[in-house]
């Protein structure tokens, strides 16, 4: 079976799904649903009475265009693209179907939506599972992380296309491979071997090329390729994109998404299965562009379900005021904190409060490293104000009273480079019974009721850590390289928290990564990131398979995804922060590598086989 990835995110390229069905694939996914999209749409809902509470660009950017080749090629589609609302969804593909003359099932998966009983878990205290945090006095959205069953249920009475709400992203792919392979609730090795499938794939071209650590190398980003995933009925796939197509498939790129967004690679929680991705291996396919995996573990899941919630807490306004000229990072500092202070004036004389928060950052001025910054020389520079009050009418005045600084501000103050005035949204993530879910499945218009999703009685049990590498003997201290010269790296956010993966580029140099990259360095070089005052906790965990060490950031993105002022909020650009870190290797090491990060000799060259 080839399953193609066709979309990471709700506004993903137009070009994946003409190149994958030319490719010859049985199965397209499309991955809308981050939190991010759900709070976005249920607010969307909220503002507008005829939005139906889904991403109609699925179905008329990329489904119209395409579903005539869809259909005749036999190839299935599945989507969390239903959103708040998949019944809608579906009834919208079959309009089109109809439209278009076409015969084709869909089917939709709903259950997911917790939105009414949200009285329910505030009354029996539930809290967040990250930081202990009591349940928000109100809610946009509250949705249970569906597993793959469902969608294989739905394939199983003939579905052709299956819509679904909020499902964990690698459900999309396993879900056709439980159908097509008949695994089952206790093939805990195949279904965690499925889920690496569907993690592989749900970023669409992360997996081949994309956002990769060595960029130069990576040939096309006009013509990206998306990845393909040939799966076989023993779990192993191989992974491969469209020939002639852009991106780069390799050990590094595939290792960087494999541990993007992951906590603790030996233990990759979803509804259907613990997966250990620890020691899972890439060997290159002779002969082909294309990679052969294998090695991802299982063990049973246990009784409980993740559910997230959305909710409003207030106003947020940000201006960006372009300065141009000598000295434009300081500049750029100093207007900044004056219009704070100034629009604080302006609202407390209206008698308002101060601001709740307020940040300042200065792009060209390198302010998300802070203390590691270096350039602060820069001629041109972007001011983000950022503000937050709980009335909107503070905002307002804001985003009236900042534009003064075209008189009364910097030379060099060029016109505003944008603003925006939005709801501050915050996100809530707690645990619940799988039992508290009933699942319902339609095809075809018959809707039929799940059985609850089978569970492992008590805690699942724990896994196997691997044995850390013996620490090198010939490491000296002064003899220093920059990391990139060692490693990938690769950061990716889930809430409050983002891990950091950190891949040896030769299986060798693993060893000289876990003896410089401790807990507490990692802590020291991104204190910057943490609140002021609290006490930095990361984990660091082990994954030999892929020569890989896993960090996780704990309550360290303000909050993260909306709830943070941040400019990197979602964690993208926080593994670029580490590529500099001076990694003390052996002096023979030194001297080989040295000047390897200058200019564009960095590549493919220096990544070993995994």
């Amino acid at each position: 079976m080839k399953i193609g990835g066709a979309a990471g995110f709700s506004f993903d390229s137009l070009t994946a799904v003409p190149q994958l069905l030319d490719a010859g694939v049985d199965v397209l996914i499309f991955d809308y649903m981050a939190e991010l999209a759900m709070a976005r749409m249920a607010q969307a809902r909220e503002a507008d009475a005829a939005f139906a509470g889904y991403p109609r660009d699925f179905i008329d950017e990329q489904l119209a265009p395409n579903i005539e080749r869809i259909v005749a090629g036999g190839v299935k589609v599945i989507a969390n693209a239903g959103g708040l609302n998949p019944r809608a969804c579906a009834a919208a593909i079959e309009a089109l179907l109809a439209e278009k003359g076409l015969k084709a099932k869909v089917g939709f998966v709903e259950g997911d939506d917790l939105t009414d009983r949200a009285g329910h878990y505030r009354d029996r205290g539930a809290v967040d599972m990250f930081t202990g945090a009591a349940f928000p006095p109100s809610v946009d959205s509250f949705n249970a992380y569906l597993g793959a069953f469902p969608i294989a249920a739905c394939l199983a009475r003939g579905a052709d296309i299956v819509v679904t709400g909020r499902v964990v992203d690698s459900a999309l792919s396993l879900g056709p491979l439980i159908h097509a392979f008949g695994w089952g609730p206790g093939d805990h090795d195949l279904l965690a071997a499925g889920t690496l499938i569907g993690h592989v794939l749900e970023c669409g071209p992360q997996a081949v090329g994309g956002t990769h650590t060595d960029w130069r190398a990576v040939p096309d980003w006009t013509h990206m390729g998306y990845p393909i995933a040939e799966c076989a009925a023993d779990g192993s796939f191989v992974l491969s994109k469209p020939q002639g197509t852009g991106g780069l498939v390799s050990v590094g790129a595939l290792a960087e998404q494999i541990l993007y967004e992951v906590s603790d690679p030996a233990s990759y929680l979803v509804p259907d299965v613990a997966a250990d991705f620890s020691q899972v291996r890439i060997t290159p396919v002779e002969g082909r562009e294309a990679l052969h995996v294998t090695g991802a573990r299982g063990r049973a899941p246990g009784d409980r379900l993740k559910a997230c919630l959305t909710w409003r807490d207030g106003w947020r306004g940000v201006a960006l005021q372009t300065l141009i000229g000598m000295d434009a990072v300081p500049k750029a500092e100093r207007q900044g904190a004056a219009v704070v202070a100034r629009t604080e004036a302006v609202i407390r004389a209206r008698g308002l409060s101060g601001w709740r928060r307020s940040l300042v950052q200065v792009l060209g001025g390198e302010s998300a490293y802070a203390p590691a910054r270096r350039n602060r020389t820069a001629r041109e520079a972007i001011a983000r104000i950022v503000v937050e009050h709980d009335d909107r009418r503070a905002i307002d005045l804001f985003q009236r009273e900042h534009q003064s600084t075209a008189t009364a501000g910097s030379v060099g103050t060029s016109l505003v480079a944008g603003t925006s005035t939005a709801p501050v949204g915050r996100l809530f993530s707690t645990l619940i019974p799988k039992s508290d879910v009933t699942v319902i499945v339609s095809v075809d218009g018959e809707e039929r009721v799940l059985a609850p999703m089978a569970a492992a009685p008590g805690a699942a049990p724990g896994p196997e850590r691997p044995a850390p590498p013996p620490a090198p003997g010939d490491i000296d201290p002064a003899a220093t390289v920059p990391l990139l010269a060692l490693a990938f790296v690769r950061s990716g956010d889930k809430g409050d928290l983002f891990n950091l993966a950190v891949i040896a580029r030769r299986p060798e140099w693993l060893a000289y990564l876990h003896a410089a990259l401790t807990p507490q360095v990692i802590a020291g070089w991104y204190a910057h990131v943490f609140e002021p005052g609290a006490t930095p906790r990361v984990d660091r965990y082990l994954a030999p398979g892929l020569n890989a060490l896993n960090f996780v950031l704990h309550d360290s993105l303000g909050g993260g995804g909306q709830s943070s002022m941040r400019l990197d909020s979602v964690a993208k650009g926080m593994g670029q922060q580490l590529l500099d870190f001076p990694a003390p290797v052996s002096a023979a090491m030194a001297a080989a590598l040295e000047g390897v990060c200058d200019g564009d000799g960095l590549g493919l060259a220096y990544e070993g086989p995994a």
